[in-house]
């Protein structure tokens, strides 16, 4: 079985579907292995690592595409790239559908069978191969070491001969794996750290972390897989009323609130913003989809009333190497799930893989997917 790992093309994408260690167990599994020329570059793993690791390097895109029987890669594919890959072939990757229709629907027309990284089902025997999670892990670190570089205070107490320095006050919205990865780096760095989620399941791991878990007088629900649920406007109008006060506290806000396959909810207001001491910074890593932040630009830093807004981009990419070696390891897991004696071998009910596939034979099968994209429509 031929399986190629493309370079990928969208602006800024530094990471790669496959590193040196993961082609390596793929080869050991009987999988013939080829990747794009520079397809590692950017996340520091040469072609000659690949080669090493048993790869081959190919140069020619559209014809590399048109022999693969597997495609690995982190972004959505293109227009041109559904269009070289042949019929029957797999794909395996980030697909986005919510926000990539156009991209789903071409590859069930195509005949391609596409798995989507997203949709890998929540559960413990799927967990090696969850890059939601993987990822997340990495941005929620990475939104306080940015944070941090912005801020213009010490982020723990200092004690001198010049007097004492206060740590920095830092708030994070939203306790799941990215915030719980940046309340940890903020705590690590000497900063006093409170945490707000709806969902009172999480309680216990923000205060295992050493940060205050904000007690608010209101319903908490938790959604399927894990993911806050979806609130009505009631809710959130109550709950912008109780931050306030503890947005403006903060010297740095962290807002990582997600509903896969949906629009953001707006957690900070621009009223909210107003309210912050000038030098405050907000990092908004739900930027892409839509923004926790009223007053957040995708891809900018914008400064509102000296407030810092940060809607960085596909934050994880910004740490290419380890960001590849987690995502990679997710992908491989996933693929030599489906591979039996070096073939391809699609267990369809196996809930991993029916969970995971979007397009197969011709259709969209995944009927989360099918949601995702009417709603988006």
């Amino acid at each position: 079985m031929k399986v190629l790992v493309v370079r990928e093309s969208a602006p800024g994408e530094r990471r790669v579907a496959a590193t040196p260690e993961t082609v390596a167990k793929l080869v050991a599994a009987g999988l013939e292995v080829s990747i794009e020329a520079a397809a590692g570059a950017e996340a520091s793993f040469a072609d000659a690592a690949y080669v090493e690791a048993g790869a081959r390097v190919v140069r020619e895109h559209a014809k590399a595409l048109a022999a693969a029987d597997v495609v690995l890669r982190v972004q959505p594919p293109t227009a041109g790239d559904v269009k070289a890959m042949r019929k029957g072939a797999v794909s395996v990757g980030f697909l986005q559908p919510a926000a990539n229709a156009a991209a789903v629907k071409a590859l069930a027309a195509r005949g391609v069978t596409a798995f989507s990284l997203e949709m890998v089902p929540r559960i413990s025997r799927a967990q090696s191969m969850d890059a939601l999670s993987s990822q997340a892990s990495l941005a929620g670190y990475k939104a306080v070491v940015m944070a941090a570089m912005r801020l213009g205070k010490y982020f723990p107490m200092l004690m001198s001969a010049a007097g004492t320095i206060a740590p920095a006050r830092v708030l994070v919205l939203g306790a799941g794996v990215a915030g719980l990865q940046a309340i940890a780096t903020a705590r690590r760095l000497g900063a006093v750290v409170e945490a707000y989620d709806v969902r009172p399941a999480v309680r216990d791991e923000v205060k295992s972390l050493g940060a205050t878990f904000l007690e608010l007088e209101l319903e908490a629900q938790e959604g399927q897989g894990g993911y806050a649920r979806e609130q009505s406007d009631e809710f959130l109008r109550k709950q912008r009323e109780l931050l306030t006060e503890r947005v403006a506290a903060a010297d740095v806000v962290i807002t990582t609130a997600a509903i896969p396959g949906r629009k953001a909810p707006v957690l900070v207001t621009a009223e909210m913003v107003e309210g912050m001491r000038p030098g405050s910074v907000i990092v908004d890593l739900a930027a892409e989809s839509g923004g926790n932040v009223e007053g957040t630009r995708v891809g900018e830093v914008v400064e509102v009333g000296g407030v810092s807004i940060d809607g960085t981009r596909n934050v994880p990419s910004t740490i290419p190497v380890h960001a590849s070696q987690l995502y990679a390891r997710n992908v491989a897991n996933l693929l030599l799930l489906m591979v039996k004696d070096g073939a391809l071998n699609l267990d369809l009910e196996d809930e991993v893989i029916k969970g995971a596939m979007v397009t197969h034979g011709g259709e969209v099968v995944n009927e989360n997917a099918k949601k995702m994209m009417a709603a988006a429509s």
